[in-house]
């Protein structure tokens, strides 16, 4: 058997990670400084963004010592897909860590037999994510006017996508007190030179996109193709998001106009992500959706928002059993999943986490990240003595006094 070649060149480094945090490692050392930035960034303090992650380590585990089963299923149904895991991609926006981008991430989603959601910031089309085979979900703001935005959801539905994210809830708090990252609006001469002290000391990151600049003839840019309006041509990344900023925000009027638009043009689920409180799950039920998203938006909303994790279980125990419910924050290993669908998600969304697997090998990096889950998720099962994740409850954990945060509890008058 041919030896890999980490293992007979002692310059070349091991391409698999055993953890998250050391994909998470190999991002930082890889990629140039602002752009690691833009990836860990969390809005002002950054509260929402740590809690997303410490939460988890107050929660315990209730081992058996006997009786582990020999087989454990991981499979499970969100959103009328069968998925060979209840590990999920989140859409992210501009994912410029690595040239192929969305179509790498994709293609590990693919090959892992899990959902793929697609930003409307993506930097590739939902045309190139969708001709992967991965089953995807395109991701939507409100932007734009309607007819803007039923043409865009139109050519989803044409491309192939299996659902549509509608994703609400930043309320542009952007401010940081360690500062912003520098982003250039496009990738030109000038941004090249300005930055070039930064992306020299990345040798790996400049080989990268070498390649694609060898075998394209194109340096990456930061536009947002699925935003192309018809005979157009992309916006760049801050175009996008000057008509995100302008665009009135919705009502729940605006909600419903929306889910009746995608079940119009597609007739597939229709997801509200970056709920956290009860009376809005309740709202979103009253206007169809097919299921919800607990999120603060990775700690990139509102300051100061409990993490995903304490708030899944009140909104999950009064809308679960009307709509699917996942968990989107601070995922980093497999009993993580475990704790969240214990707390009553069906599924979880992962995104930095396949960002910097990303980083750090590309579509193998992805897929290493995704098995590091699964495999974390397995080890919890036997631990457990559960032969399937849809056994998971709230008995199986040890969860301290005043963990869970109710947000907009009805009051007796408006109770169901």
């Amino acid at each position: 058997m041919n030896k890999p070649e980490w293992l007979t060149n002692p310059w070349k480094q091991n391409p698999w990670f055993e953890s998250v945090a050391v994909a998470q490692e190999r991002a930082r050392k890889k990629l140039p400084a602002p752009v690691y930035g833009a990836l860990v960034a969390g809005s002002e303090r950054g509260q929402s963004r740590d809690d997303n992650q410490s939460a988890f380590a107050e929660i315990g585990l209730a081992p058996h010592v006997v009786g582990q089963q020999p087989e454990r299923d991981q499979s499970t149904t969100v959103f009328g897909q069968q998925i060979g895991s209840p590990v999920i991609i989140s859409p992210t926006g501009v994912q410029a860590v690595h040239p192929d981008g969305e179509v790498a991430v994709a293609r590990a989603a693919a090959a892992r037999g899990t959902i793929m959601g697609l930003s409307n910031f993506a930097s590739k089309s939902v045309e190139e994510v969708c001709d992967t085979g991965a089953t995807t979900f395109f991701q939507m703001y409100w932007t734009g006017d309607r007819d803007t935005m039923i043409q865009r959801m139109t050519r989803a539905h044409e491309a192939g996508a299996k659902g549509l994210i509608a994703t609400l809830d930043w309320s542009f708090s952007i401010g940081r007190d360690w500062g912003s990252p520098e982003i250039p609006e496009k990738v030109d001469l000038k941004a090249m030179i300005r930055l070039a002290p930064q992306v020299a000391t990345k040798p790996r990151w400049l080989v990268d996109f070498g390649r694609q600049f060898i075998d394209t003839g194109k340096l990456p840019d930061l536009t947002a193709p699925n935003l192309t309006p018809p005979g157009g041509e992309a916006p760049t990344f801050f175009g996008a998001y000057y008509e995100w900023m302008t665009t009135p925000p919705p009502s729940w009027q605006d909600v419903a106009w929306m889910r009746e638009q995608w079940s119009q043009i597609s007739g597939t689920p229709f997801v509200l992500k970056g709920v956290s409180r009860v009376d809005d799950a309740l709202r979103a039920v009253d206007v169809g959706v097919a299921g919800i998203s607990v999120s603060n938006h990775g700690g990139n909303n509102l300051d100061g928002t409990p993490a995903a994790i304490r708030m899944v279980h009140p909104i999950s125990q009064r809308v679960g059993h009307q709509v699917d419910v996942v968990m989107d924050g601070g995922i980093r290993r497999g009993s993580d999943v475990v704790k969240a669908l214990a707390l009553g998600a069906k599924a979880v969304l992962i995104g930095r986490a396949y960002l910097w697997g990303l980083a750090a090998n590309g579509q193998a990096g992805v897929e290493n990240v995704l098995d590091l889950l699964n495999g974390g998720v397995d080890s919890a099962l036997r631990g457990l003595a559960l032969s399937s994740v849809a056994e998971l409850g709230p008995e199986h954990l040890l969860v301290p006094e005043g963990f869970h945060r109710e947000l907009g509890v009805p009051t007796a008058a408006t109770t169901r």
